[in-house]
């Protein structure tokens, strides 16, 4: 069975048995039902006793004294925008992360949008293997990332306030992304392990519908342990939500397909091909529609496609690097995340084995890429990044670290600075700041 052996953690002895990769352990996520009722999950606070298994409230923590001044006096020094009327204001955190006996859900926390300070507030309990969520409106999606893969709907009745809607087979193996169609009426997700895309309807109230379609990936690549056969990384819809494109490290292909938003069925349209052995992980539209990028997990490289939004065929580029020259070779470095600025002027990279952001400079309205720095990460392994709704803001998912670094954003010139504030949190490999 094929795995995504760099990002999971080791499985429980039931599991099924880890083979090597490189000088990396590889591990294996555990079987569990997940079944398709109404269920209301407990929020498990952070520092305190046990929480009604229906719903929790609580005031988000005060700013610490003298933080905001501090941050103000930082960010305005950096070139950075602050508004000090929203200091002590503290805004929803949502963790995602593999789940293990101190880890039993998805990661509730608080951030300060001054000072970037996370808190930890609690967990919703009950999600298993949380590997990336998606905000739609009042409601946060979740892959189960097991072996039965499934997606679970939560509605966010109020900051602090969360339940669950219930979950759906995503009829794969290892659903490890997940995304809402512009349009609001289905959700996709990408099964990992079994290398096909699913798409679920969503309800009025926000629950999801048995699943409408299952459309699996053929082929394989030239690495034996991480191209054994397909496995889809990333599903996304283009900004004009035209077409939906599924990324798959095992095939090194992008696949663009059209949704019926009356059926929920998806028509393949195009599949656009990497060098073999690329293993292309994450996509990234810049604003304009008319390019694309893509991390790629095995070829330690990011790679500019130019993108026809009439046809939905997307056509790549030369890769390019993610580490500045004369990076140390070891360990080996994985690109994971990428990110594009609002604006358009610049895509942010996460390096796994460099452990660092990398920034470049996006050039003639879209069509380049220039590397202009690689800061730490702040962390080990940054599986996932992440700006918040103001842009000022980039958040680091560190998983092998088991913390969320925090750096202030320049929206002048993009550079990074690290606010020196982090969070605890186990395994954490999605990390999704809101407003």
């Amino acid at each position: 069975m094929a795995i995504d052996d760099l990002d999971r953690p080791a499985p429980p002895a039931t599991a099924a048995s880890a083979r090597p990769v490189g000088a990396r352990v590889v591990r294996r996520r555990s079987v569990l039902a997940v079944g398709a009722g109404l269920t209301a999950l407990p929020l498990v606070a952070a520092f305190s006793g046990p929480a009604d298994a229906a719903t929790t409230r609580g005031a988000a923590p005060a700013a610490e004294p003298g933080a905001a001044t501090e941050a103000v006096a930082e960010a305005l020094a950096a070139g950075g925008a602050v508004n000090t009327t929203k200091a002590t204001t503290q805004h929803p955190l949502y963790i995602g992360g593999y789940t293990t006996s101190s880890a039993q859900g998805v990661g509730l926390a608080t951030y300060d949008p001054t000072t970037g300070r996370p808190t930890a507030t609690g967990t919703l309990a009950g999600v298993a293997n949380p590997s990336f969520l998606a905000l739609s409106g009042s409601h946060l999606y979740a892959v189960d990332e097991q072996t039965k893969g499934a997606v679970t709907a939560i509605s966010v009745v109020s900051p602090g306030h969360l339940t669950s809607l219930g979950s759906q087979s995503t009829g794969g193996s290892g659903p490890c992304h997940v995304s809402v169609h512009p349009a609001g009426r289905h959700l996709l997700s990408a099964n990992y392990d079994s290398g096909s895309i699913a798409v679920h309807p969503i309800a009025a109230d926000g629950s999801l519908k048995a699943r409408s379609d299952l459309v699996k990936h053929t082929g394989s690549g030239p690495d034996p342990d991480r191209q054994d056969g397909p496995h889809a990384h990333m599903v996304i819809s283009d900004p004009q939500g035209a077409y939906v494109l599924a990324v798959d490290l095992g095939t090194d292909s992008v696949y663009s397909y059209t949704l019926n938003t009356t059926t929920g069925k998806l028509t393949p349209v195009s599949q656009a091909k990497v060098a073999p052995g690329t293993g292309p992980r994450h996509l990234a539209f810049h604003p304009s529609g008319q390019y694309a990028y893509l991390a790629n997990e095995l070829g330690n490289s990011v790679i500019v496609c130019r993108y026809n939004p009439s046809t939905g065929a997307l056509t790549p580029g030369r890769p390019q690097p993610t580490v500045p020259s004369g990076a140390p070779t070891t360990p080996r470095n994985y690109p994971a995340e990428v990110v594009v600025s609002p604006d358009g002027a610049f895509v942010y990279v996460s390096n796994r084995g460099h452990d660092s952001v990398a920034r470049f400079a996006v050039g003639s309205a879209g069509a380049t890429l220039t590397l202009l720095d690689a800061v730490p990460a702040g962390g080990a392994y940054p599986r996932h990044i992440s700006l918040d709704p103001t842009a000022t803001l980039l958040f680091s998912a560190n998983q092998n670290s088991n913390t969320v670094t925090v750096f202030r954003r320049n929206t002048t010139t993009g550079a990074l600075t690290a606010t020196g504030t982090s969070l605890t949190s186990t395994s954490p490999v999605c990390v999704l700041p809101v407003q």
